[in-house]
Formats: C-alpha cells, sequence, structure tokens
C-alpha cells in the first residue's frame, strides 16, 4: 500500500502483535485508498478476532470503512466477557493446544481438539460446519475468513491460557462432566462395567467410577485427582455461577 497516510493507535493488548509499533502502540500507515479499515489492520499484523470498537477521529466506524488520508484510527480490543451469537458457545483447539483442551473438558466446557496437524483450511471449515471458536496462536489461521468465529491465545502457559478463555468468553462450567480424551459426556459407571480397564490395585481401592458414553474409557479418583480438583476449584472460584453473580 502506498497511498493515503492513517495514523494508528491499537490497544495495549494488541502491541504484541505489531512489531513496529512505537511505545505507545501507534504505526503510521499507507492506505491504498480503498481498502477498508480491517484489511489495513490485518496488514498491520493483528488478527480481527482480537479487534473490538473502531474510531477515527473520535467516531466509531464499521470494519469496512476506508480510511482517508490523514484519519487518526483507534483500535480497541474485543470487550469481555465476548459473546458469540447463533450457536452454543464450544471450541476446537489446533494441535499445539492440548492441555488447554484437556483442562477445557475437565471443566465441562464442550472443546474439540485435533491431535494433528490437519492444516488450516480442515480447521477452518471444522469451525464453519461445527460453530466452533476456533483456539489457535496461529495468526495466519485467525485469518481465514471461513472460520465461523475464533480468538488467539496470548500465552504459552496453560495456566495463563485458561484463565484468558474464561474470562474472555465465560463459558458455563460443568465440572467432571465431560471425557478428557475425546470430549464425549460422562455416565456413572458399576465397577463390573469397567473392570477389564482396571489394575488388581485399583479394582481393590476404588468403588465410585464413571464411563465416557462415546469412547468408554473408565474415570476415577485416582493418583492424579488432587491435582485436578485443584484446577477446578480456582476456576470456579474465580468463574464460576458464584463468582458470576458476586
Amino acid at each position: 500500500m502506498n497511498g493515503p497516510e492513517i495514523h494508528v493507535e491499537f490497544a495495549p493488548e494488541l502491541h504484541v502483535f505489531v512489531p513496529r509499533a512505537r511505545r505507545d502502540g501507534t504505526v503510521r500507515a499507507a492506505t491504498d485508498g480503498a481498502a477498508g479499515l480491517g484489511h489495513v489492520i490485518e496488514s498491520l499484523g493483528v488478527p480481527l478476532t482480537e479487534v473490538g470498537a473502531l474510531l477515527v477521529d473520535g467516531r466509531e466506524v464499521p470494519i469496512s470503512h476506508v480510511p482517508a488520508a490523514g484519519e487518526s484510527v483507534t483500535v480497541r480490543t474485543v470487550a469481555r466477557p465476548q459473546r458469540i451469537p447463533g450457536a452454543p458457545l464450544r471450541f476446537l483447539l489446533d494441535v499445539h493446544l492440548g492441555t488447554l483442551a484437556r483442562r477445557l473438558r475437565l471443566l465441562g466446557v464442550d472443546t474439540a481438539y485435533e491431535s494433528t496437524d490437519i492444516g488450516d483450511p480442515a480447521l477452518a471449515a471444522r469451525s464453519a460446519a461445527e460453530q466452533r471458536v476456533m483456539l489457535s496462536r496461529d495468526r495466519g489461521l485467525l485469518r481465514r475468513r471461513e472460520l465461523w468465529a475464533g480468538a488467539f491465545v496470548y500465552s504459552t502457559r496453560p495456566e495463563e491460557q485458561l484463565r484468558d478463555v474464561l474470562e474472555r468468553f465465560r463459558p458455563e462450567l460443568l465440572p467432571w462432566t465431560r471425557c478428557t480424551a475425546c470430549n464425549g459426556m460422562l455416565r456413572k459407571a458399576s465397577k463390573d462395567e469397567v473392570a477389564d480397564q482396571l489394575q488388581r490395585g485399583t479394582h481393590a481401592t476404588y468403588d465410585v467410577f464413571a464411563r465416557c458414553s462415546a469412547c468408554g474409557r473408565a474415570y476415577w479418583k485416582g493418583a492424579h485427582h488432587e491435582q485436578l480438583e485443584a484446577i477446578v476449584e480456582r476456576a470456579l472460584a474465580s468463574f464460576g455461577p458464584s463468582a458470576v453473580d458476586g
């Protein structure tokens, strides 16, 4: 682009995407006089999934606004909690977010996950077909037009990733209701129903079991239960019904 120049100021949360921004998050950008503001913002490195209100010289404009020479643009981040209209809130995670996927499922959040790299086109197509919010750290993937909806995962640490997703979308939490392996729903099961999956010590020690209605995997309060319980308790304390109501 080598047309009219505009002045773009990004919200602090978006500075990570704009390597050539000054310390205050501002950029001078050339436009072609025809492309909408959304195209300009993406060309500067910011996925539109992360963009909220757009202000031009103080007035809010749509993403299709064609900027004119000398305009000052303020780019805000998405409002939180972010509402995704048109479908039940559910997620799709790419191959790099396996731990986050398991933790969301632990909390009862409908979370699909691709454990192999099926490619951006296939991920975007699944997001659209199943109306799932695509969670990824891949900016190129989040720029694909066919996505149902998407969100950038800012941190590389699972604890921070989980908190960010819960804070941003505020999904309903129903802990211990989903299979962490396949996302299927859990149901109570007798010891006899899951006996073929139990070692001798487990069979003798535990009496309360659940089983995935989709893949058949058995669950019980084993050696790692305290660690999982801590994850659930922290999430409920910050994002459960009582936390929201309060």
